[in-house]
């Protein structure tokens, strides 16, 4: 009897061993953990770690940019500006304006603000092939750091103009988040300093990247009244980098009950208007 209870109990865990194993074999287990099913599976919310136009922030802080210098005559007044109201920025510089005044991107620096690559020479890049567009971000990222000592971590395409699979790439092999603006003052269009001025203190808002360009007298001349009005409404100026850092996901939407259908007014029978009520 032992011996027949013996076999049966052998022969039980045979099949249960051959279930598991085929189990096993249908499904394989990576080695890498789940690692690797987490980075092929579609993340969501990826154009957004990438690409910036503005951020959700808990407090009323921007971020101010300007674009296409240094300029030799503009820079530093607007630099001798941005420390008299205790202001950092960002400056996105052409890498041939770069080489020739890296002294004043070290000035910068020194004072606190951010330098990033706004390209070479300033072309549509939307439009070029990526060996054109590798060119132009390298040599101005070189120059960056030949100029501060260290790499520059944003880029924006001039004229905001880049395609989805760009952004991805140069973000890919350059390590850089693109930063495109919400607010436009249009200042290179030139249209005075009060107009500058007006519609960046009227469209900014908590978690703006306002876009300016300090290569135009018009700009650099709209600033103080610009700086003065803003911080006037409590916004406080960070780099884009110290803004991207306070970013919040957005709070979620409060959920809506569905609203009860209004009773039919007295004396009004199927919907029918009640007296003094008019259709139109």
């Amino acid at each position: 009897m032992f011996v027949i209870r013996l076999l049966a109990t052998c022969a039980f865990t045979l099949v249960i061993g051959q279930q598991v194993f085929a189990q096993n074999e249908a499904t394989p287990v990576s080695t890498l953990g789940p690692h690797l099913a987490a980075s092929q599976a579609p993340t969501a919310g990826v154009e957004s770690q990438i690409t910036f136009n503005s951020v959700h922030v808990e407090g009323p802080y921007i971020a101010m940019t300007f674009d296409d210098g240094p300029s030799k005559a503009l820079t530093p007044k607007l630099l001798d500006l941005l420390a008299a109201h205790h202001i950092k920025a960002t400056f996105f510089v052409i890498g041939e304006n770069a080489a020739d005044h890296p002294e004043i991107l070290k000035r910068a620096v020194a004072e606190g603000h951010e330098i990033a690559n706004h390209s070479w020479s300033h072309p549509n890049l939307g439009k070029m092939s990526d060996e054109a567009v590798r060119r132009e971000l390298r040599k101005t990222d070189e120059t960056i750091s030949a100029a501060i000592g260290v790499r520059a971590t944003l880029f924006r395409p001039p004229y905001g103009s880049i395609t989805p699979r760009q952004k991805h790439w140069i973000h890919d092999e350059f390590g850089y988040r693109i930063i495109i603006w919400d607010v436009d003052p249009l200042d290179w269009k030139r249209p005075g300093a009060s107009v500058v001025c007006n519609r960046i203190v009227k469209e900014a808002r908590a978690g703006s990247i306002i876009l300016s360009h300090d290569i135009h007298p018009g700009t650099i001349e709209a600033m103080p009244a610009t700086f003065d009005q803003l911080q006037a409404k409590g916004f406080k100026f960070v780099t884009v980098t110290e803004l991207l850092a306070m970013a919040r996901p957005l709070p979620p939407k409060p959920a809506t009950t569905p609203r009860s259908p209004a009773p039919t007014p007295a004396g009004s029978a199927h919907g029918s208007p009640a007296p003094g009520v008019s259709n139109g």
